[in-house]
C-alpha cells in the first residue's frame, strides 16, 4: 500500500525553507552568490538556500542565518563554520554573510578574489573560490556587465 506524504511549506523546498523566504533571501542578495558573488542569471542550476550556521550545528531556518550560495560554495562549505588552516591547530571562521561585511574581508585583484584578512583567506581556500571554472564564469559576467558586481548593499 502507497503512503500519502504531504509537506508543509515549511519542508517543501526539502531543506527546511519556506517558499516566501527562498525570494526574500534571494532579492536580498540581489542574485547573487552571498560567498563568491557570483550572478544566477548565467548559470544552469539554480542557486542554493544556505543555512550559514549549518542546522545539525544549532542554526535555523530564520532569515537571519540564509544565505543565497550557489551550488559550488555551498557544496564546499557543507556543514561547517570555521576550518583549521594546513599543519596548523585552531580555526578560524568562515565568511558569515549576516554579520561579515564582504569588502571587509574580500577584495577583487582582476577576476580573482583575495582575501584581506584570515577569515577571507580561509573561505577562498575552503569553497576554492578562485577555481579555474570560477575565473572563466566571472570573464563571461563581466561580457554581460555583471562583473565586476557591485558591493553587497547589507
Amino acid at each position: 500500500m502507497r503512503k500519502l506524504c504531504t509537506f508543509s511549506a515549511e519542508n517543501r523546498s526539502g531543506l527546511g525553507v519556506a517558499d516566501d523566504s527562498r525570494s526574500i533571501v534571494a532579492s536580498r542578495a540581489e542574485s547573487r552568490c552571498e560567498y563568491c558573488r557570483m550572478h544566477q542569471s548565467l548559470q544552469g542550476a539554480t542557486f542554493h538556500i544556505e543555512h550559514v550556521i549549518p542546522r545539525i550545528r544549532g542554526g535555523t531556518s530564520e532569515l537571519d542565518n540564509l544565505a543565497l550560495a550557489c551550488p559550488s560554495c555551498n557544496l564546499h562549505k557543507a556543514d561547517r563554520v570555521s576550518s583549521s588552516p594546513d599543519h596548523a591547530s585552531g580555526t578560524i571562521a568562515l565568511f558569515h554573510p549576516r554579520k561579515d561585511v564582504w569588502n571587509d574581508h574580500f577584495e577583487w585583484a582582476d577576476y580573482q578574489i583575495v582575501g584581506k584578512s584570515d577569515v577571507g583567506c580561509m573561505t577562498i581556500q575552503l569553497l576554492d573560490l578562485n577555481h579555474e571554472r570560477r575565473i572563466k564564469i566571472r570573464q563571461a559576467e563581466q561580457l554581460f556587465g555583471l562583473f565586476p558586481p557591485q558591493p553587497p548593499s547589507d
